[in-house]
């Protein structure tokens, strides 16, 4: 997709840092820029180029479609429906794939790594009806210390014709990784749905009245429609993994390798997508360097499938006026996971599919069955031949 987005004009890139269309560039401050800034179309070889200048590329193309881009991607996005970016493949048709009515994206994560902070930026970005302009999660509803307890789900546009969904989820631990996989799996094989509680181990201590009643009751409701997950968001707090390599404890980016590299990720899509939230804890420097070793960590590259976002909305400040860039990263990153999404589809099952399951019940059933009578007939063997 990165090729569809990016028919940019490389040979502007000198021009870059006095471009009055851009209003938040917060790399340009870090070491090295000018070396990119110099760096024209016609460079010889760009594989040659070192992974910080390759990043630096990357982020200035996102400067520099950031406003016309947005515009078109958050029309593609109003306008999109299930299945719209499905591609042919096999010789089969849409009506033969199993294209469920909503495209459901899942944010996945570790405690305070800005997953609701996202979820209240795509209400800015994608949701621009002019009634809501603020937070939409629990999280930025004044609450002190909210922990998501639940799964949410969120039409970011705000439109009954909506494509598609955003789930926030309840944050990992750091000490509890496996626990962590094991819950994951459950929802990429068994599905979400709306106000499904997330409970843990150690949860004992948390007061039912602190819980919101109607939710605790309809949890396991029929009333909410469980979905099949599509696509995983995996994001991290930048901040929080650097800080923390700093001090020499590597906790944090090894349970995000986990996390990220999981079966359960992997089995849905080949490459989750990957947000790297940060603020202003860090500098530009740190930043970069911060999205390079998470990288280098996860064994991917550094400007794929990558996208960095300031989350301010929860303040109540409109994205793209207050840093273009990052609601472009949101939108496009939107735009990806549906894209990898509707390549995913699997075909329908036909009447042939579901008789071989069948049978193949049957006859595992079959196997297992004279398995114990055989066990049975040579335990009553040997004890005749001991009789004997």
């Amino acid at each position: 997709m990165k090729s569809q987005l990016s028919s940019s004009d490389d040979d502007e890139v000198d021009a870059y840092p006095s471009s009055p269309l851009v209003t938040s560039c917060w790399w340009r401050s870090a070491a090295k820029f000018e070396e990119c800034a110099r760096l024209k179309h016609g460079f010889p070889n760009i594989s040659s180029l070192t992974p910080r200048l390759r990043l630096f590329r990357e982020l200035e193309r996102l400067a520099l479609i950031a406003h016309e881009g947005l515009n078109e991607l958050r029309y593609k996005l109003q306008i999109y429906r299930s299945g719209d970016y499905w591609v042919p493949t096999g010789g089969l048709k849409k009506e033969e794939m199993d294209i469920p009515p909503i495209v459901t994206i899942l944010l996945v994560g570790f405690s305070s790594s800005g997953k609701s902070s996202l979820v209240n930026l795509m209400y800015s970005v994608l949701g621009r009806t002019g009634l809501v302009l603020f937070a939409q999660t629990k999280s930025g509803s004044g609450k002190k210390n909210y922990t998501t307890m639940f799964m949410e789900e969120h039409n970011v546009l705000r439109s009954i014709k909506s494509g598609f969904c955003v789930y926030d989820s309840r944050g990992f631990n750091y000490d509890k990784v496996g626990e962590a996989l094991e819950e994951l799996s459950s929802w990429m094989s068994d599905g979400v749905h709306h106000n499904q509680l997330c409970l843990r181990s150690g949860d004992h201590n948390v007061l039912l009245k602190d819980i919101d009643a109607e939710q605790l009751s309809s949890r396991n409701s029929s009333k909410f429609i469980q979905r099949r997950v599509n696509c995983a968001m995996v994001v991290v707090n930048v901040a929080e993994v650097y800080k923390a390599l700093k001090a020499g404890d590597s906790k944090p980016l090894e349970a995000t390798k986990e996390l990220f590299c999981s079966s359960a990720l992997r089995n849905c899509n080949e490459n989750p997508i990957l947000i790297l939230t940060h603020g202003d804890l860090l500098t530009s420097e740190e930043r970069i360097e911060g999205r390079l070793k998470i990288c280098e960590s996860l064994g991917i590259s550094e400007t794929n499938g990558i996208y960095d976002v300031v989350c301010l909305t929860e303040y109540g400040f409109l994205a793209e006026e207050s840093d273009p860039v990052s609601a472009y990263n949101v939108a496009e990153a939107v735009y990806r996971a549906l894209l990898i999404s509707d390549r995913e589809h699997l075909p329908k099952k036909t009447l042939q599919d579901w008789t071989l399951f069948i049978l193949s019940w049957l006859m595992s059933l079959m196997a297992i069955f004279f398995a114990f009578l055989a066990q049975i007939c040579s335990a009553l063997g040997h004890s005749n031949k001991l009789k004997r």
